[in-house]
């Protein structure tokens, strides 16, 4: 009786054991998110001088060491025809959350009607973020004219 007992408890935990490991192995993953995605259209009223024909847009974080490296590139570009907007995450989290912005730095070049026309993820040149602005703003004007471009 206890032979018996003892081998229907080792079957069962068999059993058990089976099953776990097949629905382990036959399971599949979640499918993943994008990451690190800019936003292709922005509301200029959402940023400085919505007036502005372009706007540089920089999304980063106080905490953030390379956000104030990309900062200081961008803010060098301020002037009549480009506004420059730091959008940082502490002070403005409502805009990083309605334009999805999960990585910083983040910095988009849009023209007057918000239509993002370049873009930049992490660490950026100077030269390529200047001359991104300028093949925006005067196509031809680059000798790298997909320079923040992404494939669509």
């Amino acid at each position: 009786m206890t032979r018996t007992f003892l081998v229907v408890v080792i079957l069962a935990v068999a059993v058990i054991a089976a099953a776990l490991l097949r629905r382990r192995v036959t399971a599949t993953d979640a499918p993943t998110q994008p990451a690190g995605q800019v936003p292709t259209q922005l509301d200029r009223r959402d940023f400085a001088r919505p007036e502005a024909p372009w706007l540089v847009a920089v999304f980063s974080s106080a905490s953030c060491h390379t956000c104030a490296d990309v900062r200081a590139k961008a803010a060098v570009l301020e002037c009549a025809e480009v506004a420059v907007d730091d959008v940082e995450y502490t002070a403005r989290r409502a805009v990083h959350a309605k334009y999805a912005i999960d990585a910083v730095p983040s910095l988009v070049l849009a023209d007057a009607d918000g239509v993002v026309r370049a873009s930049f993820l992490g660490p950026v040149t100077a030269t390529d973020l200047w001359a991104a602005v300028a093949e925006a703003r005067e196509p031809g004007s680059s000798p790298e004219p997909d320079l923040g471009r992404h494939p669509a």
